[in-house]
């Protein structure tokens, strides 16, 4: 946290799914609590984490390579050429959508929603 915010004001959030639940992943957040405030979110909620819509474009990206990435090195550098390759905008037009993420949820009390 302290490479991305060294301000201190970094937010850590997940969205409480199982394998972020684990033994040592709770251990591992419990013992750096003090180095970052944690964003409670709606447990199993990826319906408002943007990151998913991110994680989903970039697997179409690299999946689409041509020859695919065969080791985690090709992986690696295909995921940050992809990045690099997001239309400017992309991840402002994701933050702007938030209201309309919470609205959705709100009105489905919960329940999966078009995000």
């Amino acid at each position: 946290m302290s490479i991305v915010r060294s301000d201190g004001l970094g937010q850590f959030q997940h969205n409480n799914a199982t394998p972020h639940t684990s033994r040592v992943a709770t251990k591992w957040l419990q013992e750096h609590s003090s180095d970052f405030r944690h964003f409670h979110w709606p447990p199993k909620s990826p319906d408002m984490n943007i990151i998913e819509e991110i994680w989903d474009a970039l697997l179409h990206v690299v999946e689409k390579r041509s020859p695919p990435p065969r080791t985690s090195m090709d992986l690696l550098t295909a995921l940050q050429d992809s990045w690099c390759e997001f239309p400017s905008g992309y991840l402002q037009t994701l933050v702007e959508s938030m209201p309309h993420r919470f609205a959705s949820l709100l009105r489905a009390h919960g329940d999966p929603t078009q995000y």
